[in-house]
Formats: C-alpha cells, sequence, structure tokens
C-alpha cells in the first residue's frame, strides 16, 4: 500500500447535466476550488442538449464539454468515461455542491489496490424542511452512511454509494465494463457496483467524502422522483430479472407492502359486508400499525436529539407512507409497461 503523501493519482470528474441553469455554476465553483493539485485533475461536463442556458455557463469554466444526445444518466456518464483520463473516475449531479477536500478523501481511500469503488453522503444542501426530510428520513431520499466500511459485497438496502457522489477506479471499469444503458429512472449506478464487487473489487463507504445535494423543495417534486425511482426498480427487473441483488431485496420490499395492501383490502371489504366488529379491530390495528410506528420512531429521535421539532412525528410518517406509496406504483407502472 502506498503511503497517503505519495498517492496523487490524475482525477476526471464527470457530470452529467440537462438544463441545469439555474444550479450548476455553484457546483463549478466548488470544484474550483477543490484542494487537489489542479495538474492532476480534469472536470469533463456532458450536456443532454440542454434548451437553457447551461452550455454558456459552462463555457466560463475550464473544463471539457461534451453533448449526449441519448437519454439517460448511464449514457451521459459513459460518454464522460471515455473521454476521461483519469485514474480515477469521480461522479457528480449538476444539482450538487461538492465539499473543499472531496476529491482528497476519495482519493485517499483508494490507496488500498484492491478497492474498486468509493461512495460518500449526500446530504440537503438548503435549510428547509423537507431538505431536513430529506436526510431525516427512516429511508433518506438518497443514502447516508454514518461509519466507514470496507465492503467485499453490496448488501442491500443502503448499502450502495449514491450516483451523484461515487469514484471508480479505471481499472476495474476496463475489467467488468462501464454503465448500463438499458437501467433507466432510478438505481442507474447499482448495477455497476454489484458488477465491480463480483470483479472481486472491495468498495468504500465513507461518510467524510461530502457532497451537498439540493433536494426537492416540493411535495410534488419529491413523491415525482420517488415515482421515478420506482420505475427504475420496475425497469431494473425488467431487464435484469433478479439477478441484481438490489432488485432481490427491492422486489422482497414491494412483495409485503402489496400483500399488506391487499389484506387491508380484503378487510375493508369484509367488514363493510358484515360490519363485525372483529374485522373493524383488525382492520385499525393492521392500517394503523406501520404509521404508529413510524411515529415511535420519530418521537425517539426528537427526544434524543433534543431539538424540540415536535411536528415532524405526525409529517414526516405522513411523507414515508405516501412516497411509499408512489414508489410502490412507479415499480407497477414500469412492469406493465410496454
Amino acid at each position: 500500500m502506498q503511503e497517503k503523501s505519495q498517492f496523487y493519482p490524475k482525477v476526471s470528474v464527470v457530470v452529467p447535466v440537462k438544463n441545469g441553469a439555474p444550479h450548476i455554476r455553484e457546483l463549478l465553483d466548488s470544484l474550483m476550488h477543490v484542494n487537489y493539485d489542479k495538474d492532476k485533475l480534469e472536470i469533463i461536463v456532458v450536456d443532454g442538449n440542454s434548451t437553457d442556458s447551461t452550455k454558456e455557463i459552462v463555457s466560463q469554466y475550464p473544463v471539457k464539454i461534451l453533448t449526449e444526445e441519448r437519454p439517460g444518466l448511464n449514457a451521459a456518464r459513459n460518454t464522460g468515461i471515455k473521454h476521461s483520463s483519469g485514474e480515477i473516475i469521480a461522479f457528480t449531479d449538476f444539482d450538487c455542491v461538492v465539499s473543499k477536500d472531496w476529491i482528497r478523501k476519495t482519493v485517499e481511500n483508494f490507496q488500498n489496490p484492491q478497492v474498486g469503488c468509493v461512495g460518500g453522503n449526500a446530504l440537503g444542501y438548503y435549510d428547509h424542511f423537507l431538505s431536513h426530510y430529506s436526510d431525516e428520513s427512516i429511508i433518506p431520499v438518497l443514502r447516508m452512511f454514518k461509519k466507514r466500511e470496507v465492503l467485499d459485497a453490496v448488501k442491500p438496502p443502503q448499502r450502495y454509494p449514491a450516483g451523484c457522489n461515487m469514484a471508480i477506479r479505471r481499472e476495474a471499469l476496463k475489467k467488468v465494463g462501464i454503465f448500463d444503458e438499458s437501467v433507466k429512472y432510478g438505481f442507474d449506478e447499482d448495477e455497476l457496483v454489484e458488477r465491480i464487487c463480483k470483479g472481486e473489487y472491495k468498495f468504500v463507504l465513507d461518510p467524510d467524502v461530502l457532497v451537498q445535494h439540493k433536494h426537492r423543495s416540493t411535495l410534488r417534486n419529491l413523491l415525482k422522483q420517488n415515482f421515478s425511482y420506482g420505475r427504475g426498480l420496475g425497469n431494473l427487473l425488467k431487464t435484469k430479472g433478479t439477478k441484481s441483488a438490489f432488485s432481490k431485496w427491492a422486489l422482497l420490499c414491494s412483495g409485503g407492502f402489496v400483500v399488506w395492501s391487499s389484506i387491508i383490502l380484503s378487510l375493508m371489504l369484509y367488514t363493510l359486508f358484515t360490519w363485525s366488529l372483529a374485522s373493524q379491530a383488525v382492520l385499525l390495528t393492521m392500517f394503523l400499525s406501520p404509521p404508529i410506528a413510524l411515529i415511535i420512531f420519530y418521537a425517539y429521535q426528537t427526544i434524543k436529539k433534543r431539538d424540540k421539532k415536535y411536528g415532524r412525528m405526525i409529517i414526516y410518517p405522513i411523507i414515508d407512507i405516501a412516497r411509499s406509496l408512489v414508489f410502490v406504483l412507479g415499480i407497477t407502472y414500469q412492469l406493465l409497461k410496454s
């Protein structure tokens, strides 16, 4: 293993973007100020035929601009990879802001030549309610890690790097291939991470590798995002079946949700026709048990943090349940779509 002081590989940062004018300037400004040797850093912005002023903004910075007309994040990422020259290829999104030591912390995790992939945290950039919810939910909108872990295999559900904060060793890509462009809408990066692990590489999850992400600021957009994630899982199931470890776990959870919903519906119909007190009690218990469990969880978190934000004990569970519903709807929509 090389010493930290000697390990300074060239790093390529790939940023997919389409119509990102309101956000991309802040990302590029943050990339201009990372504390890494600029001679060993290249930034590649892959534009998906933006119709706003994205290209004009990007052209003001010392970065490489490419155009990718094919839809999908993975198509843009692959174009960036093909035009990059770094030993390490890092990925972030146009609506992120990277920390000053983002590159340096990422590179430190690649000192071990057995590490093929590194992922970090993506915390909320804005100080508003939904941004806090996205980080504090029992299932955060973007994956988060509390401690550094070196893993030999992916461990669902939350032990995958987020695509807006991950880096891959070029040597690993040469061995296992690049992103699968048939994977769309969500979980775009997970299939590649699994291939890297099956290729006998380790991967690292490090919370000190940090970016800030501009989480959705309206409930409508948050639910649309979760519907899209559901479509992504449905697409993954259609194209890969249960070969993916993530799809197996998610299929199990979605199946459990469908079974619970079916039981609730059956009890509702039975109660409607019989009006039995016993069936009403069972129905009420089944229906209320998930939100009550969530309320208890958030009450514990609120007391533990001593922040007196008691409203979230009720609002967070409602949003959690709404997200779960639209996620399953997204899966169903994509599975039924021809």
